[in-house]
């Protein structure tokens, strides 16, 4: 074989490999300025403070106690940073709403100021003794506390890989995760103000292809490319300080504890906006999921699909099936459904009938709040032939899954087993066992008055006082 034929691959792996190429590092890079987060910028943007508040942080520590996994025996190297008071401290710093003084290292600072004074004391014989040596230390109004308190790793990991002959590649994955606590505490009487939650998931990537070949005898072609990507943890936990700053002040305007300096109908803005991103935190659970009451009680089902024959006869052709139907929810995971199907049942060159059957179906969501989510039916229905012959009784099972593309509309896909008590249903009646027949569906359901457009606590007391 001839290298040329595995040329057009070689093109393939070069081009994939090129994220390998400009990610490596080329050569020594010189120091930066440190980069910022997405939450860094929204810090900066708060609204400006009326008065900056002087604040005290001891310590901000990690808490979680936990070291770096590690396959190869012990890593003494902590998961997370250290030196989470001094992002701390910068995230204040850059909000323009505190004003941060020095707690950690309070030794060093009033050593230091003894230091002046029995200095000037001593080479300033003839000062005033009733002038003051060195101005005095701020106090704060306000105690920060708190901590990193989780890392939690491999909470998601996965990946995907393919290879024949030789030839292949693979993705995986890799999500951990780190949570952090703030607490605002007032120092006139240790009441607690506010306390914050904040997390963060961290994401490790590779990719790798590698191509291994006999090209010709004793001619092996062997490539392999690939990279590593680490999203670093110290950048994590700034992120999820600055954004707990951000939150802490945010709550600190919307409870009056301190004000803005920008007029009114703008400090609504911000809380409106708050207001709406903490609704979204309220239905989302980890992973990312989305939970919230999606269904209305009442629901318009069409669809169509197609059906196979399990009869007497053999070799069963697929024929066409029309359904609609209505939905009324008992409960948010339970609803009944009645429905009607027009559909053929056919067996190659032997028989071909169309018929009719009323079906009610008691049907469970297993995730009602989760925008996709697998479903269970089963109940029992009446069947009859197109020309009102045949008629027999039956019941049905099955299984699928539902899609809310909005909260009106939802895309389902199903697959139920009908057994019919009756042998005749091919227009033959053989052996003990009565005719079944599958259907397989695609559908979409419309929801009416959906729950979740309710009014709030201001718009219903304005529609009563009208």
């Amino acid at each position: 074989m001839r290298l040329y034929t595995y040329l057009p691959l070689l093109i393939f792996f070069l081009i994939s490999s090129c994220g390998a190429y400009y990610n490596q590092p080329t050569g020594i890079e010189k120091a930066v300025i440190g980069e910022g987060t997405p939450a860094t910028t929204l810090l900066k943007q708060l609204p400006k403070a009326k008065e900056q508040i002087v604040v005290g942080l001891y310590k901000f520590r990690d808490q979680t106690g936990q070291y770096k996994a590690s396959e190869n025996g012990s890593n003494f190297s902590t998961a997370v940073t250290q030196g989470a008071t001094s992002i701390l401290i910068k995230a204040l710093e850059d909000s323009k709403w505190f004003i941060p003084i020095e707690r950690e290292n309070i030794g060093n600072l009033l050593q230091e100021r003894n230091l002046i004074r029995s200095t000037r004391q001593e080479y300033s014989k003839d000062a005033d003794p009733n002038v003051p040596q060195i101005t005095p230390l701020l106090y704060a109004g306000i105690l920060l506390e708190g901590g990193i308190i989780s890392y939690d790793s491999n909470i998601i990991t996965g990946g995907f890989g393919a290879r024949y002959f030789g030839t292949g590649g693979s993705i995986k994955y890799r999500q951990d995760r780190v949570t952090i606590y703030l607490r605002m505490i007032s120092t006139a009487n240790g009441k607690i103000l506010k306390s914050v939650y904040i997390s963060k998931t961290i994401l490790s990537q590779a990719i790798d292809q590698s191509l291994f070949k006999y090209v010709n005898f004793k001619r092996l072609l062997e490539v392999e490319t690939g990279y590593t990507t680490n999203e670093p943890v110290q950048m994590a936990v700034t992120e999820a300080i600055e954004k707990a700053v951000s939150t802490l002040v945010l709550e600190g305007i919307k409870d009056r504890i301190w004000e803005a300096a920008i007029p009114q109908p703008e400090v609504d803005i911000v809380l409106k906006n708050y207001a709406k991103e903490n609704e979204e935190a309220e239905v989302t659970a980890i992973f990312g999921r989305n939970l919230k009451e999606r269904r209305a009680k009442l629901a318009l089902e069409i669809g169509g699909g197609t059906t196979l024959m399990d009869g007497d006869y053999s070799n069963p052709e697929l024929r066409p099936m029309v359904r609609g139907g209505l939905k009324y929810f008992v409960a948010p995971s339970f609803n009944l459904s009645v429905s009607t199907n027009i559909f053929s049942l056919a067996n190659k060159n032997l028989l071909d009938a169309g018929y009719l059957t009323f079906d009610l179906n008691g049907e469970y969501i297993l995730l009602p709040k989760d925008r996709l989510t697998p479903f269970v039916f089963a109940g029992t229905g009446l069947g009859m032939s197109k020309i009102s012959e045949n008629i027999h009784g039956k019941v049905q099972y099955g299984i699928g899954l539902e899609y809310m593309a909005s909260d009106n509309i939802g895309i389902k896909l199903y697959g139920e087993h009908n057994l019919n008590f009756s042998d005749n249903i091919d227009y033959i009646k053989r052996g003990v066992r009565d005719d079944y027949y599958y259907r397989f569906g695609l559908g979409l359901t419309f929801y009416f008055l959906n729950k979740n457009k309710s009014i709030d606590a201001k718009g219903m007391t304005n529609a009563l006082m009208k």
